[in-house]
């Protein structure tokens, strides 16, 4: 009989499809990892090249008043459709209305008026001077209408045009900047993931202690976040996703990238250094910890699709686009990762770090770690760390009080930026509402009239609610009739919302009651409402499937009703700290500037949802990772004290890595000059290092620690009901026992 080790023995008669699957690509590992990159190739070559598909920022709301108006306008006030390009004039000496300065203005609207699909120019001395300040007469503005939407303009011929249009009016001494939905420029991206790269490498270093095994994860991120970028612009032929999808790629897909490889390779070297043979450890780490890494993989899943119980369907999307770099991370650990590690083999532990001891992977080395002495410390100390733990969620969480959704104005932009400074400039010109006009898109084919008694109905409003109405117009078979209303207050400011429901509420049903004209009131903070509406309609249904099917999920998992409702409370309190944490900064302004902005405002509407189906899968993640080793302990013999304290030693190293990466991932993204951007990333790293750092090290152990037997606590009906499926792989009972080993080696022969 060939001389084995117990952990060689016991890894050969694990069952199911997962492990077949990792014996197969640990088995033949070339084949393996040539099929792998070949998959990458050919899925880069199709995105990038012949089937590239392209992103859109289509923010439809299905049966609000917003996309009712949009939707009559693009039906039947053709001249209204399309992106709009304005340009914003400030002569800082003297008037617009000069001779040279009118002819360089000539001059620049002629370029834009042979734009390609510009349909109309509207310059500052049009329609009786309408575009040009009053009590600045060297401020003025200019408005392109193109025929396309933004996304559908050339990017780089907008950029020509505002280029050559600023040097010929800046011979005449005219400043010019531009804004508008023609003007949107997809977010930065590159520096933020290169960073976040980096960070992840010098932590991998500091963890596994040598060149090799730090650069595997690395190398799964790349692949994984290539995939999925691929398979982004592959599936936008099909669908609409919005021009942010990119960052939520880049940010959860490099995450969880290295931290579903960290933990694999971690149990790889683990089973190298307990004496199992290369192609063994690699099958092995696959089946244990593979099999946890689709689990936490299922869990995004399912929080990512809860997004669709919203009914928004852009939000859906850019969960899903953003969940591409989850799914392609668990296909590559799983089909790939076997192999390469198989093929790799000790040359792991190759190219050590200098100055850096070698790591000890031995359960003995691994209870003297600091995340070790820290599982035990928690486990002595439960009621105290728990208590203390919760004082500083409560103090954390509190400024979520203060939230409030809604849409950030370009006041916010980074300074210098030519949003930015058309912003400032049109305020000091026409006022601050100027920025934030509100159109009401009137049917009026019943009523002919309609249009023009809405205009009268707000004509009463007061001076500082409604700072100018517009007369109105009408296309061309006068059915569809436009209001635009100036608020006296900034796009983003409180006052500007409860404008938008007087008109809805009071100003429109006044006007139009008894009639059969239809009227909807539009814009872009309209829209925001509506989404705010949406998302707080549908909360609680949004909130009870995500919950409601995870604890499902893990209590097939750990076979523990107790286990699973522990999971999503937790989660929920770390959600909620940051949630807090970001209103703290971009609602109330303490450390505005930390994260490079110097102007308050609310947070988007749709950023709560996203990030927080994003962090529930996230958080499952750790959860999984920890609470598998800790069952794995307690199934085998193990109390549940002893076995969260040696699960914690085990993984608790992992766990704090994967944490730190994840959270500098998404901190590296607060470089980006996108606010919505670092908003996203500000909540996420906040969220990811409360929830791992506090709860899953601390909390979770300490509450275990005091639960004692009880945290494994089943209902008999339900565990009768659920099927049988659990984190541990299965394992075919042998018919005879292996051989005791005695240093390293068995006692008897054969």
């Amino acid at each position: 009989m060939t001389d084995i080790t117990p952990a060689e023995w016991e890894s050969r008669h694990y069952t199911g499809l997962l492990a077949r699957i990792a014996r197969a690509q640990a088995s033949h590992p070339k084949r393996t990892v040539i099929g792998g990159l070949l998959t990458f190739i050919v899925i880069s070559f199709l995105a990038f090249g012949p089937l590239k598909g392209t992103l859109e920022n289509k923010f439809v709301i299905p049966g609000s008043d917003a996309q009712k108006a949009t939707d009559l306008l693009k039906a039947k006030f053709g001249a209204r459709n399309g992106a709009i390009l304005q340009v914003v004039f400030n002569a800082k000496n003297g008037k617009l209305d000069t001779p040279e300065r009118r002819a360089a203005l000539d001059s620049a609207l002629t370029k834009a008026k042979n734009q390609q699909y510009a349909t109309s120019v509207s310059g500052p001395f049009a329609d009786n001077n309408q575009r040009l300040s009053k009590s600045h007469p060297g401020i003025g503005y200019a408005e392109v209408q193109f025929s396309k939407d933004g996304f559908q303009l050339s990017r780089s011929k907008i950029v020509n045009l505002e280029d050559s249009m600023r040097a010929t009016l800046s011979a005449a001494g005219i400043q010019t900047e531009f804004t508008g939905d023609a003007d949107q420029a997809p977010p930065e991206q590159g520096t933020s993931e290169l960073i976040g790269i980096l960070v992840a490498l010098v932590v991998l270093l500091i963890v596994f202690r040598t060149i090799v095994a730090a650069g595997v994860p690395i190398l799964f991120a790349g692949l994984s976040v290539g995939t999925a970028f691929g398979l982004l612009f592959l599936l936008s032929n099909l669908t609409d996703f919005n021009t942010i999808t990119p960052i939520l790629v880049s940010m959860i897909g490099i995450g969880v990238g290295v931290d579903y490889t960290l933990f694999i390779v971690t149990r790889f070297r683990q089973a190298l250094h307990d004496g199992m043979p290369p192609r063994d450890a690699a099958a092995y780490a696959s089946a244990t910890a593979g099999r946890a890494v689709i689990f936490a993989g299922v869990t995004v899943a399912i929080s990512i699709t809860g997004l669709a119980v919203i009914g928004i369907p852009f939000i859906t999307k850019l969960g899903l686009g953003g969940a591409l770099g989850v799914l392609t991370a668990v296909l590559y650990a799983t089909f790939l990762l076997p192999g390469l590690l198989s093929l790799i083999g000790h040359r792991i532990d190759r190219l050590r770090v200098p100055f850096l001891r070698e790591s000890d992977e031995s359960e003995a080395g691994r209870r003297k770690s600091l995340l070790g002495r820290w599982g035990a410390f928690v486990v002595r100390r439960p009621a105290m760390l728990l208590i203390a733990a919760i004082v500083v969620l409560l103090a954390l969480a509190a400024p979520v009080l203060a939230t409030r959704l809604g849409t950030a104005d370009a006041s916010t932009a980074p300074k210098g930026s030519t949003a930015r400074t058309a912003y400032d400039i049109l305020t000091t010109g026409f006022g601050a509402g100027f920025n934030g006009p509100i159109p009401i898109v009137v049917d009026q084919s019943g009523d002919r009239g309609a249009a023009q008694r809405i205009y009268r109905e707000a004509k009463k409003l007061p001076a500082s609610s409604a700072a100018f109405v517009q007369k109105p117009i009408y296309n061309k078979t006068k059915d569809v009739g436009l209001v635009v209303i100036s608020p006296a207050t900034a796009p983003q400011a409180s006052e500007t919302d409860d404008l938008i429901k007087t008109l809805r509420n009071h100003t429109v049903p006044t006007a139009l009651g008894g009639t059969e004209a239809r009227a909807f009131v539009s814009g872009q903070n309209a829209a925001f409402i509506d989404i705010s509406n949406r998302i707080y309609s549908r909360a609680l249904w949004f909130l009870l499937y995500i919950i409601g099917v995870t604890c499902i999920v893990l209590s097939m998992a750990f076979r523990s009703i107790v286990i699973a409702f522990k999971a999503a409370i937790t989660t929920l309190i770390s959600a909620t700290v940051g949630f807090g944490v970001l209103t703290l900064f971009v609602k109330m302004g303490h450390g505005l500037g930390l994260i490079g902005l110097d102007r308050t405002g609310p947070i988007e509407s749709f950023v709560p949802p996203i990030a927080f189906a994003i962090l529930f899968g996230l958080s499952m993640d750790y959860e999984v990772f920890l609470m598998s080793r800790i069952r794995e302990e307690h199934i085998h013999g193990k109390v549940t004290k002893d076995a969260v304290r040696d699960g914690v030693a085990a993984i608790g190293r992992v766990v704090f890595a994967a944490a730190i990466i994840m959270s500098a991932v998404f901190t590296a993204f607060l470089l980006t000059p996108d606010r919505v951007s670092k908003e996203f990333g500000l909540l996420l790293a906040v969220a990811i290092l409360t929830d791992a750092l506090v709860m899953r090290l601390t909390v979770v152990p300490a509450l275990l620690t005091l639960l004692g037997e009880k945290s494994w606590y089943m209902p008999r009906w339900l565990d009768k009901i659920l099927p049988n499926i659990t984190i541990e792989p299965p394992i075919e009972q042998p018919t005879v026992a292996p051989q005791p080993v005695v240093a390293g080696r068995p006692a008897t022969e054969s």
